[in-house]
C-alpha cells in the first residue's frame, strides 16, 4: 500500500530494529528483515504461526521470560495500551544444533494497532537483543561503561518485578471492589407495566472500576418513575463506598423532591460532606406516564438519549450544570422537560460507553445514536446487549460503564 508515494511495506521491512506484527491471538502476521535475520528463522517459519510455538520456553530457564512476554502482550490486547518490558532472559533454541539452547536477553516494547472502533487488530512487537550488555557486567577496564548500562537494565527488570507484585495486589483489590459494587447496585425488578434493562460492565484489566451506578425508583403520585446514572471520579474500594452512599441518597431524595433539579441540588450539598464525592457527575430523569413527559437535570453528565419511533435520537441536553460539589456556592440547578410518545425508548449511560482516548465525545454520541437506530424495535434487554456489543471493544475498556434502557 502506498500513500503520497511512500511504500509502507518497504519501510516496515527496512526498519533498523527487530519488529514483528502479531494478531490478538499472538500469531505472526508479519516480521521485518531484521527480525528474521536476528531470530535465525525463515519468514516461512514465522508467518501464520503462534509466537510461543516458534519460540518455546527453555526447560532450563527459571527466569520466566516467555511467561512475562505473554503477560505483556495480553495486557496490550486487553487494554489497548502500550506496554514496555524490562530486559528478560529468553533462551533461544539453536537452529544448527536442535535441542541446544542459547542463553539470550531481550528488551521488548509492545504497542497496539487500533481500528476505527478502538479494537486491537494487531500488536507491534519491537525487540532489542541486550545479551552482550547483560554479559558485560563485571568486565574490567574498557568494559566498565557497558557495566553501567547493564546495571541500568538490571534495575529496570527489578522494577518490572515490583510492578508485577503491585498488579497482583491491585487485582485482589479489584475483586473485592467489584463484589462490593455488585452488592450495592439494586437488583433489577419489574416496573409495574413498563419494561427496562440495566447493565454494569467493569473496566477490563484496570483499577478504574466501581465508580459508576444506576438506579430506578418508583415515585409517589401517579404513574411516575425516577431513573438516574452517576459516575464517581475515584476507583476501587473507595469509589464503591462513595457510589453506594450517593446512589442511596439520590434514590431517597427523588421520592420527596419536587423534581430532578431539586433532587440533584440536595445530592450535591450532601456530596460536600462525603470524602471522595467531589466532581461526581450524575443525571436523573423523572418520567410521568400520566402526562407523557420526561423532566430531567444533569450535573456534568453526558446527555440521555431519547430514541423515537422513526429511528432518530434526541439528546436531553437542555439542563446541564456543573458536577456535584464543584461550585463553592451552589445555586438552584436547571431543569428541562420534553414530551414522549408511548413506545419510545429512554437511554441513560455513563461516559465509559462513549468516550475513547483517540476520539472526541461527539464521535461517541454518533456511534451510540447509530447503534440505537440500528436496533430500533428491540426489547430493552436485547437493545442493552446490542448497544454494549456495538460500542465496547471486545477486549474491554479502561473505564467502567453503567447503562439503563427504559421503554416508555
Amino acid at each position: 500500500m502506498t500513500d503520497a508515494g511512500i511504500d509502507y511495506r518497504a519501510v516496515f521491512q527496512a526498519l533498523p530494529g527487530m519488529v514483528a506484527l502479531l494478531t490478538p491471538q499472538l500469531v505472526f502476521a508479519d516480521a521485518n528483515g531484521e527480525f528474521v535475520r536476528v531470530s535465525g528463522r525463515l519468514r516461512a517459519q514465522l508467518i501464520g504461526r503462534y509466537l510461543f510455538d516458534v519460540f518455546p520456553d527453555s526447560p532450563g530457564n527459571p527466569a520466566g521470560g516467555p511467561r512475562n512476554l505473554e503477560a505483556s502482550l495480553r495486557r496490550v490486547v486487553a487494554t489497548g495500551e502500550r506496554d514496555s518490558m524490562a530486559p528478560q532472559r529468553y533462551d533461544v533454541q539453536s537452529v544448527e544444533r536442535p535441542g541446544q539452547w542459547e542463553e539470550r536477553y531481550w528488551s521488548a516494547v509492545n504497542a497496539p494497532v487500533l481500528d476505527e472502533g478502538g479494537h486491537v487488530v494487531l500488536v507491534v512487537h519491537r525487540v532489542e537483543e541486550v545479551t552482550e550488555l547483560i554479559r558485560a557486567r563485571g568486565l574490567p577496564g574498557e568494559g566498565q561503561h557497558r557495566v553501567l548500562e547493564a546495571e541500568l537494565y538490571t534495575r529496570a527488570r527489578e522494577l518490572q518485578q515490583v510492578n508485577e507484585r503491585l498488579r497482583a495486589a491491585h487485582a485482589r483489590e479489584r475483586e473485592v471492589a467489584l463484589a462490593l459494587q455488585k452488592s450495592m447496585l439494586p437488583q433489577h425488578r419489574p416496573l409495574r407495566r413498563h419494561r427496562a434493562a440495566v447493565r454494569y460492565r467493569p473496566a477490563t484489566g484496570a483499577l478504574n472500576v466501581c465508580g459508576d451506578w444506576y438506579d430506578i425508583t418508583d415515585l409517589v403520585g401517579g404513574d411516575r418513575v425516577g431513573v438516574s446514572v452517576g459516575d464517581v471520579v475515584g476507583h476501587g474500594l473507595e469509589a464503591a463506598g462513595v457510589m453506594g452512599q450517593l446512589r442511596s441518597a439520590l434514590a431517597a431524595t427523588s421520592r420527596v423532591a419536587e423534581g430532578p433539579a431539586q433532587a440533584l441540588d440536595v445530592l450535591g450539598r450532601y456530596a460536600g460532606f462525603v470524602d471522595g464525592a467531589e466532581s461526581t457527575t450524575a443525571v436523573t430523569c423523572f418520567i410521568d406516564w400520566d402526562t407523557g413527559t420526561i423532566t430531567y437535570s444533569s450535573a456534568g453528565h453526558p446527555p440521555p438519549a431519547l430514541l423515537h419511533a422513526d429511528g432518530t435520537v434526541t439528546w436531553l441536553d437542555q439542563a446541564l450544570d456543573p458536577p456535584l460539589d464543584a461550585s463553592p456556592e451552589p445555586g438552584p440547578r436547571p431543569e428541562a422537560s420534553t414530551a414522549f410518545t408511548p413506545g419510545e425508548v429512554l437511554v441513560l449511560y455513563t461516559d465509559g460507553l462513549i468516550e475513547r482516548r483517540d476520539q472526541d465525545i461527539d464521535s461517541g454520541l454518533r456511534r451510540l445514536a447509530h447503534s440505537l437506530a440500528r436496533h430500533l424495535g428491540d426489547h430493552p434487554e436485547s437493545l442493552a446487549d446490542a448497544v454494549l456489543r456495538d460500542l465496547l471493544p471486545p477486549a474491554g475498556v479502561t473505564d467502567d460503564t453503567a447503562l439503563v434502557v427504559l421503554q416508555l
